[in-house]
C-alpha cells in the first residue's frame, strides 16, 4: 500500500447537492487506511482471544467449541441469503441518492430479518439431535450459544457492509472496535467464570448481538430513521434476485471454507479439529490485508451510469497485496515451529504441519478477499457459481482421499489446492470485465517469490525450532529489510515509491 496516493487516488466528485456531509463518501486512501485500521483491530481481538481459548479451554474443549463455530458460520453466511453482498453492490451503484440508499438498507434489513430469525430457532432447537449425530454432548450449549450468535452476526455484517459501500469505513471501523471488545470480554469473563466451550459461544453471542443494535444506531444516524422502515420501498426485489446468485456462492464458499473441520471431526476426532483449527484461524487473520483494501478499493469498481470499474485502482491494489502478503511466506516455511510454540502452547504439536501446509493458502488469502468481493461489486456474481461449487467439490475430494491416510495435514493440502483455483477463476473473470494485462502481474508473482527465498535464507541463520526475544526482533527487522532490498533489486519497487508511501503513511497518521 507504499504508493495508494498517487495510484488510488483517482475518485470523480461524488456528493450532489442531495447528500448530507454525513453521507458523502471519503477518500479511496482514507477509506483503505481505515479498512486497514478495521482489519488490525478484528485481528489484534480475534488473536487475542484465540490464544487466550485454545489455552484456557484446552485441545478438547477447544475442538468442540470450534466445531459449534463452524457449524454456525455455515448456517450465518447460508442464511444471509445473498443479502449482503446483493446490498452493498446496489449501495454503491446508487450512492449520491440518499433515497435510493435508504431504501435499499431498509427492504435489505426486512430481507434478512425473515430468514436469519427462523434458522437461528431451528439451531436452538435441534443442538441436542446435532450434538448425538457428532456423538458428543458437550456440543448442545455451545450449540445453543451459536444459535444466537448467528443473529446478531448477520445483522451486524449488514449494517456493517452498508457503510464500505457508501465510503464511510471510518464508521466500520467504530462499529467494529465496538463489537470486538465487547465479544473478547464476555467470552473471557464466561471462560473465566468457568462456562467452558458454552461460555465462549455466549460470548461470541452477546459481542454481535450488542455489536448489532450499535452498528443499527450508527445506520440511523447515517440516513435517518426510514433506514429502518417496517415496509418494503421497492428494492426487496432486485436484492433477492442478485442475492440469489451469492446465496449459492457464499453457501459453497462457506463449506469450502468449513468442510475440513466437518469432514475432520467426522473422520479423526474433535481433538484434531482443534489441533487443524488452531492454526486455521491464526492464518486467516494473516490474510486480513485483502479486507482492508477492499473496503477502500472494490466499491469504487461498481458501475455507476456511464461509468466503469476503476481499473488503475484495481491493479494497483492487487500488487500492493502480493507483495504484501510475500512478506509473509517466509515466516511461515521457515519458523513454523517457533510461530506454534509460542502462539498456541503445548498439546498443538501437531498444528505445526498444518501451519506449514496452509502457507499457499495464506499467500492467496489477502488477494483472493480483494478479487471476489471486486467481482460482486461489478455485477459478475453469476459467473462465480459453477467456479464455487467446482471449488467446494474439489477441497472435500482431496479430503476425503488424504485425511484417512496423512492425517488433518491433508485438509490443509485440500485447501492450498481448491483456494488457488477459486482465487486464479476470480481474477480471471476480472481480466475479462477490465481488459487487464496478465503480463504485470505475472512478473509481480515470479519477483515477490524470490524477495521470500532471500528473506527465507536470511531467517533460517537465526534459528528454525526455537528462537529468543533478540532472535524473534533482530531475525524480523533483518528479514524484512532483506524482502525489501530484493524487491528494490529485480526492480518491482523503486526508491520513490518506498518515499511516497513512507511520506502517505505519516500524513495520514498526522492527520489523526
Amino acid at each position: 500500500m507504499a504508493d495508494l496516493e498517487l495510484e488510488l487516488e483517482l475518485e470523480a466528485a461524488e456528493a450532489p447537492h442531495t447528500q448530507t456531509d454525513a453521507q458523502a463518501p471519503e477518500s479511496i486512501t482514507r477509506n483503505t487506511f481505515f479498512g486497514a485500521a478495521t482489519q488490525i483491530t478484528t485481528a489484534a481481538f480475534t488473536a487475542a482471544l484465540t490464544l487466550y481459548l485454545v489455552r484456557a479451554l484446552g485441545p478438547e474443549d477447544y475442538g468442540v467449541f470450534a466445531l459449534a463455530v463452524s457449524i454456525g458460520t455455515v448456517l450465518m453466511l447460508a442464511s444471509d441469503f445473498g443479502v449482503t453482498g446483493s446490498a452493498g453492490r446496489f449501495i454503491a451503484e446508487l450512492r449520491g441518492n440518499p433515497r435510493g440508499v435508504t431504501a435499499v438498507v431498509s427492504d435489505s434489513t426486512l430481507l434478512k430479518l425473515a430468514v436469519v430469525v427462523p434458522v437461528c430457532a431451528g439451531l436452538f432447537a435441534l443442538a441436542g439431535p446435532i450434538a448425538n449425530a457428532y456423538g458428543n454432548q458437550a456440543l448442545v450449549w455451545p450449540l445453543r450459544g451459536m444459535a444466537f450468535a448467528v443473529l446478531g452476526q448477520s445483522m451486524f455484517l449488514l449494517y456493517r457492509g452498508v457503510f464500505v459501500s457508501l465510503g464511510r469505513v471510518s464508521v466500520t471501523w467504530r462499529a467494529t472496535l465496538l463489537e470486538s471488545a465487547i465479544e473478547a470480554s464476555a467470552s473471557i469473563a464466561l471462560v473465566l467464570a468457568g462456562a467452558g466451550a458454552a461460555g465462549a459461544a455466549f460470548g461470541r453471542a452477546t459481542g454481535y448481538l450488542i455489536g448489532s443494535v450499535l452498528a443499527a444506531g450508527l445506520a440511523v444516524r447515517l440516513l435517518g430513521r426510514d433506514a429502518l422502515g417496517t415496509r418494503s420501498r421497492g428494492y426487496m426485489g432486485k436484492v433477492a434476485r442478485y442475492g440469489s446468485a451469492l446465496l449459492v456462492v457464499t453457501v459453497a464458499f462457506t463449506l469450502f471454507e468449513q468442510v475440513d473441520v466437518l469432514l475432520i471431526g467426522a473422520i479423526i476426532s474433535t481433538t484434531a479439529v482443534g489441533v487443524f483449527e488452531a492454526p486455521m484461524r491464526l492464518s486467516t487473520f494473516l490474510g486480513y490485508a485483502g479486507q482492508a483494501v477492499a473496503f477502500g478499493v472494490a466499491p469504487r469498481l461498481a458501475r455507476r451510469k456511464d461509468e466503469g470499474p476503476n481499473v488503475a485502482a484495481f491493479a494497483a491494489a492487487t500488487r500492493y497485496l502480493t507483495l504484501l502478503q510475500g512478506a509473509l511466506l517466509a515466516p511461515l516455511l521457515v519458523w513454523t515451529t517457533p510461530i506454534v510454540d509460542l502462539a498456541l502452547g503445548s498439546g498443538y504439536e501437531g498444528s505445526v504441519s498444518v501451519l506449514r501446509a496452509l502457507t499457499p493458502f495464506v499467500f492467496l488469502a489477502g488477494l483472493g478477499t480483494f478479487i471476489t468481493l471486486a467481482v460482486n461489486y461489478i455485477g459478475e456474481a453469476r459467473r462465480r457459481i459453477v467456479l464455487s461449487i467446482v471449488t467446494v467439490a474439489l477441497n472435500a475430494a482431496i479430503d476425503l482421499v488424504l485425511l484417512p491416510r496423512i492425517g488433518v495435514v491433508g485438509g490443509a493440502i485440500g485447501t492450498d489446492v481448491a483456494f488457488a483455483l477459486y482465487v486464479a477463476g476470480h481474477f480471471w473473470i476480472c481480466k475479462q470485465v477490465m481488459d487487464l494485462s496478465l503480463a504485470p502481474v505475472a512478473a509481480t508473482f515470479a519477483r515477490c517469490l524470490l524477495a521470500a527465498a532471500a528473506m527465507a535464507g536470511t531467517l533460517a541463520l537465526f534459528g528454525t525450532s526455537s528462537l529468543s526475544w533478540i532472535d524473534w526482533i533482530a531475525g524480523s527487522i533483518a528479514g524484512l529489510v532483506v524482502y525489501v532490498l530484493a524487491l528494490l533489486t529485480n526492480g518491482e519497487l523503486s526508491r520513490s515509491e518506498l518515499a511516497r508511501g513512507r511520506a502517505a503513511v505519516a500524513a495520514r497518521l498526522a492527520s489523526r
